[in-house]
């Protein structure tokens, strides 16, 4: 590590001009949060393998931001050179940058990696200094990463209509009808999952991501895809013809947006598109996304001619249509089966192998230990037969994320990935979470259950008690239309804090229809982003309250809901009402319950979700598998 950080402030040095910081972001060209292999270039300076973090370098100083759900691993994985900063806790990069930089310090980074807000508010907090943000020419990473993996070269594929539920011309129809409602001539497309909902097509350029890596452009008349053209086939070359949309080279992309702008951007199947009305006096604004484009491409526009806003894109695709809701619905049944399976094998394993007292006992494991080595089960193990068990599912198509699979104080580490070399060993006397997902033609999971193979501690009780508790109420929570995420956070929270207890991750995220597992806009959260756009009926959003012990164990309960409209006996101001439909299916683990702490109601939601559970699950199980299920569901009450 040393290494990469004393050759990148060589070339820092070497820069024109030279400089006295370089941020690496997380991010690739489209702004993602999963990126490929080769785009991993935060990770290969740092060693810091998390989903989300900035890593700044300066003449002496190696320093790395994150959020709550990474600390732990942060502080694993980072070696004495690096600093972990806290998100949340300690300064802002850009206020630190501009706290402790020297006044006309020059930073660097890649414009292609960092997205127009971000740039834009680095530049206001670097004023107050004259600092300066220098968009480098050529990534410097890239020139120190000498084994950087190669560009993918995978297929782009059609997502049927059949799973789609609508057709791409319909949808560049209601694109077309927004860019004139704002008044915008075009509008520059960079987020990989907003391309291939766009176009119905997907690919499997970055892992857990159904995506391919591309930008759009699309005006009033003409409809472009910037892809390499090595991943378009013949068959594919006609279906792009057929809707009118132009493909060309990926890194045609930056001359493309300069001509845009210009007014000189012309397709040659433009007079394919119908229906087309264009204003004389037309608008000569663009439409950009300051989240999702980089600014690379913002910077060959005249700002002043800027939409920016949020993309129109990603409303349309968080509102799942008919096909979309059905599908989901769907998998979710066949991928809560596969959980189901899981259980009961590892259920049997724990057993076995290991002399546990089982899913459904509550006594001490008798210590005893798998006979061979190839025997045992670890935490890498276990989330392979996992993966097997959904892989034999119909339409499978991958997981939607790597498989968090944690045993004890691992189970504290709210991200925690294992590594085959290093995980820890399934421990019959310790929590066990398991938070997973899978793509499927149809639709994208992803569920969490955490339970307990020996005997748990009233403590552990009481804290996955607080957490199913914030966790039913949520999900079942009425709410006026018009609310946001932000307002509805504190409900999940709340059994939490009744013992000074809380999680440092958000509370729910939306779901892709075989697309991305984290989808916006909407999200149920503490952080105030979650105010930005209120849930709406069809929406996909997750429900995952927890809690983590440092060093000893984690939480993490998990269910899929969708909203929908509620109806109620009264209509307050006439705004109309909304509530959740779960529809992940996996019980919850009866013994890890201090059932006196739930209500009548909480009991009476309970006993209903296990009868649904069983019912719903039963055409996908064996007959042990079934009576495994029927035991974990039974109603259960409180003696009075």
């Amino acid at each position: 590590m040393s290494e990469i950080l004393s050759s990148l402030r060589s070339l820092m040095a070497s820069h024109s001009p030279p400089l006295d910081a370089l941020v690496v972001p997380s991010e690739d060209y489209h702004q993602s949060e999963y990126v490929s292999a080769r785009d991993k270039r935060r990770e290969f300076v740092s060693g810091f393998t998390g989903s989300a973090g900035l890593a700044l370098i300066t003449k002496n100083e190696a320093r790395l931001w994150t959020d709550g759900r990474y600390f732990l691993q942060a502080i694993q994985q980072l070696s004495d050179e690096w600093t972990l900063m806290r998100m949340g806790e300690d300064p802002l990069v850009e206020v630190w940058m501009s706290d402790n930089l020297s006044e006309g310090a020059n930073i660097g980074v890649d414009p292609w990696c960092v997205s127009v807000d971000t740039a834009n508010k680095w530049g206001k907090a670097f004023a107050k200094k004259s600092q300066n943000l220098i968009p480098t020419t050529t990534d410097l990473v890239d020139e120190v990463w000498k084994s950087r993996p190669p560009s993918e070269m995978n297929p782009v594929i059609v997502h049927p209509l059949e799973f789609a539920g609508r057709s791409v011309s319909d949808k560049l129809t209601d694109l077309r009808a927004k860019l004139k409602q704002e008044s915008a001539r075009g509008l520059v497309i960079a987020a990989l999952d907003e391309v291939a909902w766009l176009y119905n097509i997907r690919g499997t350029d970055v892992a857990y991501c159904p995506v391919v890596h591309a930008f759009a452009i699309i005006t009033t008349d003409s409809a472009f895809l910037y892809v390499d053209k090595k991943k378009v086939s013949n068959e594919m070359s006609e279906y792009f013809k057929g809707l009118g949309v132009e493909v060309k080279e990926y890194t045609h992309v930056i001359s493309d947006v300069a001509l845009l702008a210009s007014k000189q951007l012309f397709s040659s199947f433009s007079s394919k598109i119908e229906d087309m009305e264009i204003d004389s006096d037309q608008t000569d604004r663009l439409w950009v996304d300051p989240a999702s484009c980089c600014y690379a491409l913002y910077s060959k526009l005249d700002a002043d001619k800027v939409l920016l806003q949020p993309s129109p894109l990603s409303l349309p695709k968080a509102l799942k249509n008919p096909v979309e809701l059905e599908g989901l619905k769907k998998a979710h049944v066949r991928d809560g089966a596969a959980v189901v399976q899981y259980l009961v094998w590892l259920d049997n394993q724990m057993q076995e192998l290991y002399g546990a007292s089982g899913y459904f006992m509550e006594a001490e494991a008798n210590k005893k230990k798998p006979t061979s080595e190839t025997s045992k089960l670890t935490e890498v193990t276990v989330s392979d037969k996992l993966e097997s068990l959904r892989a034999a599912k119909e339409h499978f198509r991958g997981l939607s994320f790597p498989t968090i699979s944690s045993v004890g104080s691992n189970a504290a580490i709210i991200h925690y990935s294992p590594e085959p070399e290093a995980c820890a060993e399934m421990d019959p006397d310790k929590i066990y979470l398991c938070d997973s997902g899978a793509q499927y033609l149809d639709g994208t999971t992803d569920i969490t259950r955490t339970v307990h193979f020996g005997k748990p501690s009233a403590h552990e009780k009481d804290c996955y008690t607080a957490v199913l508790k914030g966790h039913v109420a949520l999900g079942n929570a009425r709410f006026p239309k018009g609310t946001n995420g932000y307002t509805l956070d504190i409900l999940a929270r709340a059994p939490l804090w009744k013992f000074g207890l809380d999680y440092r991750h958000g509370t729910g995220h939306g779901v892709g229809s075989y697309l991305f597992v984290h989808e916006g806009p909407h999200q149920v959260s503490f952080r105030p982003s979650a105010r930005n756009v209120p849930l709406q009926a069809t929406m996909t959003v997750t429900d995952e309250p927890g809690y983590y012990e440092d060093g000893n164990f984690g939480i993490r309960l998990e269910n899929v809901l969708v909203v929908n409209d509620a109806e109620t006996e009264f209509n307050f101001g006439d705004k109309g009402y909304l509530q959740f439909e779960h529809i992940t299916w996996a019980p919850y683990q009866v013994k890890l319950i201090d059932l006196k702490q739930l209500t009548r109601e909480e009991i009476d939601w309970l006993n209903t979700y296990h009868l649904k559970c069983k019912d719903i699950l039963a055409p996908f199980l064996n007959q042990a598998e079934m009576e495994w299920l029927k035991k974990a569901t039974e109603p259960v009450s409180v003696l009075a």
